[in-house]
Order: structure tokens, then sequence, then C-alpha cells
């Protein structure tokens, strides 16, 4: 139980992140000057990174983990859809959401800023739903 209870922390913290990133850290972009913006991008990533590497590392442990070992009485679909949920997270995040940062990085360009919000938008659902599956998970062995 206590596997699940980290991983439940794990994912309930990075969706709170994707959401405050969301709903806060991105629509300001769009105040920020643009011959400054470059620097502030680069910025923004180095800082950003510091945050999210380590709840993507800690969920990608203890996931492998419960679909390794899953806990006595843990339903196997709350793991899958957890483990589906993450890897919608991070595909979304290596194949459209940084390579936007990266052409960001370059110049403020609204077009591409409107893109990383609208695939913010999915990488925030998914460890929302990410989060409701742990919950499940956790529910379901508790009770």
């Amino acid at each position: 139980m206590t596997l699940l209870v980290v991983h439940l922390a794990l994912t309930a913290a990075y969706a709170g992140f994707q959401w405050t990133v969301r709903a806060l850290v991105y629509p300001q972009f769009a105040q920020v000057p643009p011959d400054a913006f470059p620097a502030y991008e680069r910025a923004h990533q180095r800082r950003v990174s510091r945050v999210v590497g380590p709840l993507f590392a800690g969920q990608g442990v203890t996931t492998l983990w419960l679909l390794a070992a899953r806990p006595a009485g843990t339903p196997l679909l709350p793991v899958l859809a957890g483990g589906a949920c993450l890897a919608v997270v991070l595909a979304v995040t290596a194949l459209l959401a940084v390579p936007l940062h990266r052409q960001l990085g370059g110049g403020w360009d609204p077009v591409a800023h409107r893109r990383l919000c609208r695939v913010d938008t999915v990488r925030a659902l998914a460890a929302t739903a990410g989060t409701a599956a742990v919950a499940w998970a956790v529910l379901a062995t508790s009770g």
C-alpha cells in the first residue's frame, strides 16, 4: 500500500504542477517583451526541468514497480490506465512540447505559443486522468 500512496503523491504533484504551468506560467509568456523572450524561455526550460525531472523519474519508477509487483488486492486495470496516462504525458512532452520550447527559445512566436498551450492542456488532462487511476487503485486496494 505504501507504494501506491507514494505513486499517488507523485502523480498528484505532477498533475498540480502541470495545471499550474498551463493556467499561470504559459499564459504569462505572452507578456514577456519579445527582445527578452529568448533568455526568458531558456531560463524557464532550465528551472522547470529541476521540478519536472524528479516527478517524471519518480512516476516512472513507481509505475514500473507497480507493473512488476502489484500490491496484493490491487486491480491491474487502474495500474495499466495510470501507466498509459504517463506514457501519453511523456510522449506529448518529448514529441510536441520540447520541440515547441526549442522553437520559442529562438524567439517569441505567437503560433508556437498557442500550440504549446494546446499541447499542455493534453498533458494536464492526461496527468489528471493518471491521478484518478491511481486513486482508484488505492481505493480498490484499501476497501
